[in-house]
């Protein structure tokens, strides 16, 4: 864990260095490639992804909680029960995901009464939601081109964000949580995710209702990067973790994400609901 410069004295020029960009655009690719395996190979491949994702983003949590080494490795142990249940195999035993949902519910309750910390057992759900909706959105007919698009929006988002803001500079959208985020760059995020979804939707057969939606998800995974931008700046640390190059941590990729994927999931899954 890295402690959080002041951005007066120290701005982002170490993000704009070429190695340090290279190793980024490198890393992410790896992360897109494997995650489009595991997408299209579904099933244990896709879960067992989430559960490794989910897994080290509830260590990070802990670890930005002030959790000590013993409590982290019991978040963790409590996390495991809900997603054990979100095995494909599960489904053979007709689990439904209403009472997966309630396990996450009393997994983070198990975390408050056994160490009466409220924020820490808040980690549960922020860290088990969102591979839930996925595994709920992975399920459905046209399930691969459902998830993609959750998935890309949110990796279009980051890589509109990230160039636009990095080219046009301008006005800073919260210099207080995060010094180098821009207005730019969030429009550029909200533009390159809303494009993306216009592609899925002309060629792939994306619903024009999921289509439309994009640009307010792709607003949500912006949120989503400054509430953990907040959650790090509260700890003092630069990084939720050092585990993916130029990156950071897992929930430092995949915080966007977190918002979006139960969003996502309830667009899905909205025609069901009058059918």
């Amino acid at each position: 864990m890295t402690t959080l410069p002041d951005p007066a004295k120290a701005p982002d020029q170490a993000l704009r260095t070429p190695s340090n960009l290279k190793l980024r655009m490198i890393a992410s690719v790896g992360m897109i490639v494997v995650a489009s395996i595991a997408l299209t190979l579904g099933g244990i491949a896709f879960w067992l992804l989430g559960v490794v994702a989910a897994l080290f983003m509830m260590a990070e949590w802990s670890m930005l909680q002030g959790a000590d080494a013993k409590t982290k490795r019991m978040t963790q142990f409590a996390l495991s029960v809900p997603l054990a249940l979100m095995a494909p195999a599960s489904l053979i035993l007709v689990i439904h995901d209403f009472f997966t949902l309630g396990l996450l519910a009393g997994a983070a309750f198990f975390v408050v009464i056994t160490t009466r910390k409220p924020k820490l057992a808040l980690g549960i759900v922020y860290c088990g939601l969102p591979v839930l909706a996925l595994m709920i959105i992975r399920r459905q007919d046209d399930g691969i081109l459902y998830t993609l698009w959750a998935l890309s929006l949110v990796w279009a988002c980051d890589i509109g964000a990230f160039f636009t803001g990095r080219t046009l500079r301008g006005p800073k959208l919260a210099p207080v949580i995060s010094p180098n985020k821009t207005w730019s760059g969030l429009i550029g995020g909200v533009v390159l995710a809303g494009a993306v979804a216009a592609v899925l939707h002309t060629h792939y057969g994306l619903p024009m209702r999921l289509a439309l939606a994009t640009p307010v998800l792709a607003v949500l995974a912006q949120m989503g990067d400054l509430y953990e931008s907040w959650l790090k700046r509260v700890a003092g640390v630069k990084d939720s973790g050092n585990i993916l190059p130029g990156h950071g941590g897992v929930m430092d990729r995949l915080d966007g994400l977190v918002p979006v994927a139960p969003i996502a999931a309830a667009l899905v899954l909205l025609p069901n609901l009058y059918a």
